[in-house]
């Protein structure tokens, strides 16, 4: 009798434990979720205080508290972004102390690739590293060249300064 309690308490103990360890995926999707639905204290729970957030203009590389303070007005106003995973794929290093992970996503900009680094840290996946980034067409490109042209020349000459 005293084996089948101890039995029973372990998985009880073991499930209860196991549920508050998500997935890489499931950290990934609450992460989105966090953001469509305006929850700042959410998504910046499920990012390391050191994240990186590499964003589609080429001068969006926040690090840390500047991506929070870049992000934070537009949770204020209930309205940051939605992304739907289109495809996903995840990768573990053999410690599983990082994961890594490539996705397309349906964005309000268009299709959009995003991909990034979780850490597990503080006993649970976290977003350590981001980069959105637009999935243009190659057969555009010539296009989007002429569009970019510009503000590509400015740029380049204020990173050369």
């Amino acid at each position: 009798m005293k084996g089948l309690i101890f039995y029973c308490c372990f998985f009880a103990v073991a499930s209860i434990f196991a549920q508050k360890h998500l997935t890489v995926d499931e950290v990934i999707e609450e992460w989105h979720q966090a953001a469509a639905e305006a929850n700042f204290e959410k998504y910046t729970s499920l990012m390391t205080q050191d994240c990186v957030f590499i964003g589609t203009d080429a001068s969006e590389n926040w690090k840390g508290e500047k991506f929070l303070s870049f992000a934070k007005p537009y949770f204020d106003n209930g309205k940051a972004w939605t992304f739907y995973k289109l495809e996903r794929h995840i990768f573990n290093e053999s410690s599983m102390n990082y994961a890594w992970f490539d996705e397309l996503l349906d964005t309000e900009m268009g299709i959009c690739r995003g991909s990034g680094i979780l850490e597990f840290t503080e006993n649970r996946w976290k977003m350590k590293h981001y980069v959105l980034s637009l999935a243009i067409p190659n057969d555009n490109i010539p296009e989007i060249k002429t569009l970019n042209q510009a503000y590509n020349k400015s740029f380049i000459e204020s990173l050369k300064n």
